[in-house]
């Protein structure tokens, strides 16, 4: 179902975790899960008038090989911006997923 060739991204996979450090303070950072090969199929970007003037939200799509436990929770880096992941979808039976992500994450 993905060809492999077409796999020509990389992007890196990153959840949130949460360290107790041993004077007991907890602080949170995002960690890197996993990083694969990816297919970009569609490139967007929508402008919209923000609080103070312009500002720009990408919105990208990729497919990528089948990846247990991925939640939308998650986000994904691509090209040194983060993204929100706004939806999943599975493609056939487990063979791979659909990610479709949302403007720069915080």
């Amino acid at each position: 179902m993905i060809r492999s060739g077409k796999l020509d991204r990389s992007i890196a996979i990153e959840r949130m975790t949460e360290t107790v450090s041993a004077s007991g303070a907890a602080s949170k950072a995002w960690a890197v899960i996993a990083t694969v090969r990816a297919e970009l199929v569609q490139q967007s970007a929508d402008e919209y008038l923000a609080g103070y003037g312009e500002a720009q939200e990408g919105n990208l799509l990729f497919r990528i090989r089948y990846l247990p436990d991925l939640t939308t929770a998650d986000r994904v880096t691509y090209d040194g911006t983060a993204y929100d992941i706004d939806q999943i979808a599975e493609l056939g039976r487990k063979r791979g997923l659909e990610l479709r992500l949302k403007g720069g994450a915080k």
